[in-house]
């Protein structure tokens, strides 16, 4: 890639303050900058490093007001983070573009493939299987019987997508990712369990995308379903029954228990924990390592575990490092009280 800071202005709708001609063609974080590099300023706590970056080119918000001399040419656009992601974006576009169907893939007779597709070294595709025009399926791709996929997806390699499973348009599916792998479903029976069929089946909508090594499970009956924009990272396990509403996102390591419906626009902490059979409404931040056993109202962020307000959870961490100095000061008042009721009971006497 090439690239003026003229044309990544004109691309993105910014204004230039400096030379106009600089080139870059890489990219490069903004405490690491080098020539010929482009970076971005997003959040303030990076602001001093903008002042030393060796970095050509700077993508900053409309309000930055510099404190010192700067070095790069600026780019100042409405929002610098969105603005680099619509840029890598249009890097990764002009990439040369996997296509073909490999001749160690194997399609059943009775799949469908779209036009423009590309099927990579030894991926195999069962009976039944819809897949929409212009995906992508990466070597060693399992994808099941009788799967529907939907147009513009990639699913990267060693993916396992189970039988019955329903993925919309332009998902991401990263390596290693299980799609409708069984429930955790097994009754009581005398010393052992019986395991209980899961005969549903899992349902991905539109534009979701699924980290490395996430699970999610297939529903007991009916569906596990995932809604439209939700963006799940990687080794995240949502278990059978599981609703999870638009443009929700959970972060690494987080666990959802069976039956569990969560709202839209919902966000979670790497490692949060939620308890079965609850329901998180809309718009609710949930904490790292958070363990939530209860419904949660809309618009709350909750941290802990048990998972309680942020606020009230805040000040209690600031409780806790004292409880030490408070447990002997506890313990010199019990003395003193026990001192006091003796010297009172020598004077009855």
């Amino acid at each position: 890639m090439e690239f003026t800071a003229q044309q990544i202005a004109g691309f993105l709708n910014g204004t230039i303050e400096g030379n106009p001609n600089t080139k870059v063609t890489a990219f490069s974080k903004i405490e690491d900058g080098k020539p010929g590099s482009l970076t971005f300023l997003a959040n303030p706590k990076y602001e001093h490093h903008i002042y030393h970056s060796e970095a050509s080119i700077v993508l900053v918000n409309n309000d930055f007001i510099p404190s010192a001399p700067i070095k790069a040419t600026l780019v100042k656009v409405a929002n610098a983070y969105v603005s680099l992601a619509i840029l890598l974006d249009r890097v990764e576009q002009l990439k040369k573009k996997k296509e073909g169907i490999d001749s160690t893939a194997f399609i059943d007779v009775s799949a469908h493939i779209g036009n423009n597709c590309y099927v990579g070294n030894f991926a195999y595709i069962g009976e039944n299987v819809k897949v929409g025009t212009r995906c992508k399926i990466y070597p060693h791709v399992y994808i099941a019987d009788n799967v529907s996929i939907g147009d513009d997806c990639i699913i990267y390699p060693h993916v396992t997508v189970y039988e019955g499973c329903i993925i919309g348009n332009n998902c991401i599916l990263h390596a290693g990712a299980v799609i409708g792998s069984d429930g955790f479903g097994f009754a009581p029976e005398g010393d052992t369990y019986k395991k209980i069929p899961q005969l549903g089946n899992v349902i991905l909508e539109d534009d979701i995308e699924v980290g490395a090594n996430t699970a999610i499970d297939r529903a007991v009956m009916d569906a596990t379903i995932i809604r439209k924009g939700v963006k799940l990272d990687n080794l995240v396990q949502i278990a059978h029954n599981v609703e999870v509403g638009e443009h929700t996102v959970m972060a690494a390591q987080v666990g959802v228990a069976g039956s569990v419906k969560i709202g839209k626009h919902c966000q979670f902490g790497g490692q949060a924990g939620l308890a079965g059979h609850i329901h998180i409404q809309d718009n609710v931040s949930i904490g790292a390592q958070a363990g939530v056993i209860g419904n949660i109202e809309s618009g709350r962020a909750i941290l802990g575990s048990p998972a309680i307000d942020v606020k009230s959870f805040l000040r209690s961490s600031a409780v806790f490092s004292r409880l030490p100095d408070m447990y002997r000061t506890l313990g010199q008042l019990q003395r003193e009280i026990e001192q006091l009721k003796s010297d009172i009971n020598k004077k009855d006497n």
